[in-house]
């Protein structure tokens, strides 16, 4: 058989759903089940990534998906630390709720400061963002320092966030942010390991989202 001839022949709108059947077929044969909360979440994390490493290092605290979704439809912002993760999540489902997605990283006030304090620009970030008058959900797909700013602020008791999606990727102080907010009672989706990036915090909000959209 020719290259050509392995080629599935599908409309656009068809690609996802064969996809999302692809990553059904291969959880079975990995004799993985997922449980039914957060499938959606852990399913659309592989479709982005393609890493089926994520249906066994995703974790969440208790009742994650049913707070997410109460904040989301309570009109909840959500603040992204790239702007990357900023245009991947979809803005159209969550204005029906009031919300709106913010990412301060090329604020020329963020850098100034970041510069003169010797920080960086993702962690002066989180301080802006918590001077939003709002519950705010942080979705955190690139800088460990965003994840160590929320964490000092949440023990400082000078802020705390409603929600943190706690998936940078890297080297340098990931795992270790990452088992800062694991340790507080803010309630969480972490990836464990070094494992993450923008696309996959904006695929875990973008879940929430169409699980919201057909309900």
């Amino acid at each position: 058989m020719n290259s050509i001839d392995k080629i599935e022949r599908l409309l656009p709108k068809e690609i996802e759903k064969r996809s999302f059947e692809i990553i059904g077929e291969e959880l079975e044969k990995l004799n993985i089940k997922l449980d039914k909360e957060k499938e959606g979440v852990i399913k659309r994390a592989i479709h982005t990534s393609a890493d089926f490493e994520y249906a066994h290092t995703l974790v969440f605290s208790d009742n994650a998906i049913k707070t997410i979704k109460n904040l989301i439809k309570n009109g909840a912002d959500i603040v992204t630390d790239t702007n990357m993760g900023m245009s991947g999540i979809n803005k159209k489902i969550l204005a029906k709720y009031g919300g709106e997605v913010h990412c301060f990283m090329a604020d020329e006030d963020v850098a100034s400061e970041a510069a003169e304090a010797g920080v960086t620009r993702a962690y002066v970030s989180m301080k802006k963002a918590s001077r939003i008058k709002k519950p705010v959900i942080f979705a955190i797909g690139n800088a460990p320092t965003a994840l160590v700013c929320l964490y000092e602020m949440y023990q400082n008791k000078e802020y705390i966030p409603a929600f943190v999606i706690g998936v940078p990727v890297g080297f340098v102080n990931v795992e270790a942010s990452k088992l800062l907010i694991e340790e507080t009672d803010i309630p969480y989706i972490i990836n464990e390991g070094r494992k993450g990036g923008s696309n996959i915090a904006a695929a875990i909000c973008n879940a929430i989202l169409y699980e919201l959209d057909k309900e």
